[in-house]
């Protein structure tokens, strides 16, 4: 069960979801103090004992991070630079509350993509405008809209090509990694069968070294005794001599 901490979060988050997808003024500054409070509130529920799955956090720490991302392409003064921001903005993957058919997050996404590809058409298609009088051409709106329309497609073809060699490229370098990551684990897995193969061989070392040296005490022991007894039995015989050959006068 969702703590009351996860309740309030979510009613905050769907409240900012809810006034992103709105169009808003210059002056509105509510959602700003709300994406903060979302941060503050993010914060205390990853340390919350009660806290939900890693999943779910990963989801809020996305929807949160669109929300700032969202903010601050706002900001930009140029709706090319908003455009080109708003490319790189992951939304949520998951709604935010159980009657949404859709992320709230995509949603809003698509819309400010939308209102993004709407200024630029406008900006250019004024500026081309204002600029044929100049150049003594007629003005003919039809006609610039249409080619205005060609230009925004092949960009639109030019950044979708551009994000699908980052696509690419990224899974290229996650392959890499993998390959190599595979490569490491099989060097380790061999360096570590070694050490344990040389432990066992310096184990059996030992053991043959005291056995070797067990052997060679009992040999000294051996030799010892031979000694003992063969110098013995020369020194009775030297007297069993002496006995039975007296000295000669």
């Amino acid at each position: 069960m969702a703590s009351r901490l996860e309740i309030n979060f979510i009613r905050l988050l769907s409240r900012c979801e809810s006034i992103a997808s709105d169009k808003r003024g210059e002056t509105e500054w509510r959602l700003e103090k709300y994406v903060a409070a979302l941060e503050e509130m993010l914060v205390a529920l990853r340390k919350n004992p009660s806290k939900p799955t890693p999943e779910v956090l990963t989801e809020y720490t996305r929807k949160v991070d669109f929300l700032k991302g969202l903010l601050e392409a706002e900001k930009l003064s140029s709706p090319a630079e908003k455009a080109l921001a708003n490319q790189f903005l992951a939304p949520g993957r998951t709604p935010t509350i159980s009657n949404e058919r859709m992320s709230a997050t995509k949603t809003v996404h698509m819309q400010t993509k939308a209102r993004c590809t709407g200024e630029m058409r406008a900006e250019l298609l004024s500026t081309v405008i204002y600029q044929l009088p100049l150049l003594g051409l007629p003005v003919d709106e039809h006609q610039s809209a249409a080619e205005l329309d060609a230009v925004l497609q092949h960009h639109h073809n030019l950044q979708e090509k551009l994000a699908e060699d980052m696509l690419n490229l990224a899974r290229n370098l996650k392959n890499n990694t993998l390959a190599a990551q595979n490569i490491i684990r099989q060097d380790n897995q061999t360096l570590s069968q070694s050490m344990r193969q040389a432990d066992l061989n310096f184990e059996k070392l030992k053991t043959e070294s005291e056995r070797l040296e067990q052997h060679t005490k009992k040999s000294v022991n051996w030799l010892l005794w031979l000694m003992l007894i063969l110098v013995s039995f020369t020194f009775i015989s030297m007297i069993l001599f002496i006995r039975i050959f007296p000295r000669l006068r």
